[in-house]
């Protein structure tokens, strides 16, 4: 008899092993039933998901097989084709799910993120079949595509719950989730089933690029030049106008990425990052705050100096840690290649070395001029 203190371990064993076969599973380790043999698979970029798929030109039909693993046993998956964009909203869409336990199937039209209608697709679909196997799923379908067309747009997607009586509760809205789409080659070729960026895409990418100029490269920047820079006497007053003129391009540059965040978050209705939109406002009214501070400024032996410079330091620094934070939130939304996110964490540790360097050549400085006021005295 296995005690409980030795079943552990077993469990734990075989776990990782389970978790190792899952991982290591690609398209073409999927056994599919039946004796038809598609022309095509693909391992789908998110999701754990795969396709195989078969285009005969004679009839203009695209048979397929999806699987992928729902996030829970009482979960669903789907895949569709949309006609008119690249994204979900306006996806004919073919979902599995198990209904007790017997598989299920519905056929939605997903009119918006908000409104899906189920009934019929906008074109034919037959063969349809739903298979399950330890929780992996498989939709099996033929639907008709338009004539003498290379590529289509698809989507897929996997959800944690079906409501009772069939109804498919909404997917959650991570990254993963965010990008499965794509554009499927319908002869196959190198196609990995990630078609060229949508326009969303694009207004997110500049809208990442925008914010990480401002408020990742030159607010950073500008805070250095004023922190170490002023040190020396003979870079006095350049490095004033050297720091005011990084963070005001920082500012304006910054106002532009949070009106393009706040523009795409009203044309995406139903999606909300609610912590990386809250930093961004926070960002948006510490650094209009921070600007006044230009106008504010007293002279260096006023007698509200001090606590000017209270405000402005605690300000800059805040956006600093702030800016940098919701960076990287967006990296997470918008889950771009690796050597962007790679290529903006080698900005910061440059930016990182050279503060620490002038940070020790400046004390070096103060020190020695205190010494030598000392010696004088």
């Amino acid at each position: 008899m296995v005690s409980p203190s030795n079943s552990i371990p077993i469990f734990i064993f075989l776990l990782s092993l389970f978790l190792t076969t899952v991982s290591s599973q690609t398209c073409s380790t999927q056994k599919l039933t039946g004796t038809k043999v598609y022309a095509n698979c693909l391992d789908l970029p998110v999701l754990n998901s795969y396709l195989h798929y078969t285009y005969d030109k004679t009839n203009s039909s695209l048979s397929v097989v999806f699987t992928a693993v729902p996030p829970t046993l009482g979960g669903w998956i789907g895949w569709g084709i949309n006609p008119t964009a690249t994204g979900m909203a306006g996806a004919q869409v073919i979902v599995a799910f198990k209904n007790n336990t017997v598989m299920a199937m519905k056929t939605l039209d997903l009119k918006s993120y908000k409104i899906i209608v189920p009934g019929k697709l906008s074109f034919d679909v037959w063969d349809m079949k739903a298979e399950e196997d330890g929780g992996l799923m498989k939709i099996y379908a033929t639907v008709k595509v338009p004539v003498n067309v290379d590529a289509v747009n698809h989507v897929w997607q996997v959800g944690a719950t079906v409501m009772p009586g069939g109804f498919i509760a909404p997917h959650d809205f991570q990254p993963p989730n965010l990008n499965s789409k794509g554009r499927l080659s319908l002869n196959g070729g190198s196609g990995s089933g990630v078609g060229p960026v949508d326009p969303i895409t694009k207004k997110k990418n500049i809208h990442g690029i925008l914010n990480t100029l401002s408020w990742g490269i030159l607010f950073p920047l500008g805070v250095i030049i004023a922190r170490y820079v002023k040190a020396f006497p003979s870079a006095d007053p350049a490095w004033f106008y050297l720091h005011v003129g990084c963070q005001l391009t920082a500012y304006v540059l910054g106002v532009a990425g949070w009106g393009s965040g706040i523009k795409l978050g009203t044309e995406s209705e139903g999606i909300t990052f609610t912590v990386h939109r809250n930093i961004g406002i926070t960002l948006f009214c510490l650094a209009t705050i921070q600007v006044f501070a230009l106008f504010l400024r007293p002279k260096p032996d006023h007698k509200y100096r001090f606590f000017w410079n209270i405000y402005h330091h605690s300000f800059g620094y805040a956006i600093l840690f702030l800016g940098i934070l919701n960076i990287f939130r967006g990296f997470e939304i918008l889950n771009p290649d690796q050597k962007w996110r790679s290529a903006y964490i080698l900005v910061i540790i440059a930016l990182a070395v050279v503060a620490v360097v002038m940070e020790v050549i400046t004390w070096t400085l103060v020190l020695k001029r205190k010494s030598k006021n000392t010696n004088k005295t």
